[in-house]
Order: structure tokens, then C-alpha cells, then sequence
């Protein structure tokens, strides 16, 4: 996820996606998807298991800032909201 002007990247994993999302697009928590304003949904993987899940985060959390953007614009090149396409 991301903010408006895209200067933060948040990466995370939740097993209720569209429920998440929606707590961060409603400010329900205050963490640091709230404290950035993190309501942006620019990409997305799906895996068959939670622990599949926490690899690749744990992966992608390691990662420098750029290879964080070459993977978004590979998937989401004008950086669109893509939450609409995790509806429940």
C-alpha cells in the first residue's frame, strides 16, 4: 500500500485482505498505515498458504526502495488503486 504522492511503501499480509484494506482506507487503526495515510493498494500477490505469504513479505520487506517501485510498475505501471478487484 501507499499514500496519495506515493512516498511510502508499506508492505504487509493479512489473511482478510478486503477486510484490511478496508481498516486502512477508514483509519481505524492507528499504526503506521494511518500515520502515513497508507489507502492505496498498488499491488498484490496471492498465495495458497499463510506461510507462503510470510515468506515473500518477509522477502519483499528486505528489499531497497527501488526494487520495491520495479516491482509495482511491472505490475501497476500508472500506480492505480487496484482494491476494488479484492471485493469479498
Amino acid at each position: 500500500m501507499t499514500n496519495k504522492n506515493h512516498t511510502v511503501i508499506y508492505v504487509g499480509f493479512s489473511g482478510q485482505v478486503y477486510e484490511r484494506i478496508h481498516q486502512h482506507k477508514k483509519k481505524y487503526s492507528k499504526g503506521f498505515a494511518n500515520k502515513y495515510n497508507l489507502n492505496k493498494l498498488v499491488y498484490y500477490e496471492k498465495f495458497e498458504s499463510p506461510n507462503e505469504a510470510i515468506k515473500r513479505e518477509k522477502q519483499i520487506k528486505k528489499w531497497n526502495r527501488e526494487w520495491k517501485i520495479n516491482l509495482i510498475n511491472d505490475f501497476n505501471p500508472n500506480w492505480d488503486d487496484l482494491s476494488h478487484f479484492l471485493q469479498p
